[in-house]
C-alpha cells in the first residue's frame, strides 16, 4: 500500500517530536526552540516552506519526553523528579498564604536534571507577594510571563529565587484568576496543583516507586 499524504505528515511529525524531546530531555532545551531545531534536522537542507501543520503540539513532544526518560534515564530521572516535588512542597508550605500551585515539568513528571521549579501564586497584589519576600531578605529577580489564559490577557510579574538552591519560578496572579483555573488539560492530566495534591504524588511515589 502506498503511504498518503497524511501517513507521511504523521511521520514527519513523530521525527520532529521525537528529536525535540531528546534535547528536552538531555539539554533541557524550551519546548518551542526544541521543535524549531528538531524542523530543522528533519527536513535538513530543504528550502520549501514546511507546512503550518506539521510541527507537533507540545503534548506530542511530551509524550516523547517520556518515552526518551523511560529508555534512557530510568536510573536517574524519578529521583530527580522526586527531589524537585520535596523542594516545590517545601516552598509552597512557605508561601501557603499566597494559594500556591504547582506547574510544569515538575507537575507533570518529566522534570530531569536541567529544570526548574514553576508555580503559580494568587494574591489580592504582587506588591503582597514581592514584600513578603523583601521582608525575610530573599534575593528575587523579577520578570514577566505570559498569562497561563492567553489572549488578550496581559503577562503577569514573576519572581525568582532560590530555594535551597534549586532555583524556583512563581508567576503573580490576582485572586480572580484562579477562577475556571483548575480545568484540567485537554489529555486529562492537571495544569496545576495545590500543596495537599502534591503531597499526594509524593506519598504515591514512595508507595509505588517509579510513579509519576
Amino acid at each position: 500500500m502506498m503511504a498518503t499524504p497524511n501517513h507521511d505528515l504523521a511521520l514527519l511529525r513523530a521525527q520532529i517530536a521525537a528529536q525535540a524531546a531528546r534535547m528536552i530531555a538531555e539539554d533541557g532545551a524550551d519546548y518551542a526552540g526544541a521543535k524549531r531545531r528538531a524542523l530543522r534536522l528533519v527536513l535538513g537542507n530543504a528550502q520549501h516552506q514546511p507546512a503550518s501543520n506539521l510541527l507537533p503540539d507540545n503534548a506530542e513532544v511530551e509524550e516523547e519526553v517520556r518515552r526518551y526518560q523511560a529508555l534512557f534515564q530510568a536510573d536517574s530521572q524519578p529521583q530527580k523528579l522526586h527531589a524537585l516535588r520535596l523542594l516545590a512542597a517545601e516552598a509552597m508550605q512557605q508561601l501557603e498564604q499566597f494559594r500556591p500551585y504547582l506547574t510544569g515539568a515538575v507537575l507533570n513528571g518529566t522534570a530531569g536534571e536541567h529544570d526548574d521549579i514553576h508555580l503559580q501564586l494568587f494574591a489580592d497584589s504582587a506588591k503582597d507577594v514581592i514584600m513578603f519576600f523583601l521582608d525575610r531578605d530573599v534575593n528575587v529577580e523579577i520578570s514577566e510571563t505570559a498569562h497561563f489564559k492567553g489572549g488578550r490577557h496581559a503577562s503577569v510579574e514573576t519572581v525568582s529565587f532560590y530555594w535551597r538552591k534549586q532555583q524556583v519560578h512563581a508567576e503573580l496572579y490576582e485572586m480572580n484568576d484562579l477562577r475556571g483555573a483548575l480545568k484540567p488539560r485537554p489529555d486529562g492530566r492537571a495544569q496545576r496543583a495545590d500543596l495537599n495534591a502534591v503531597r499526594a504524588l509524593l506519598g504515591a511515589a514512595d508507595d509505588n516507586p517509579g510513579i509519576k
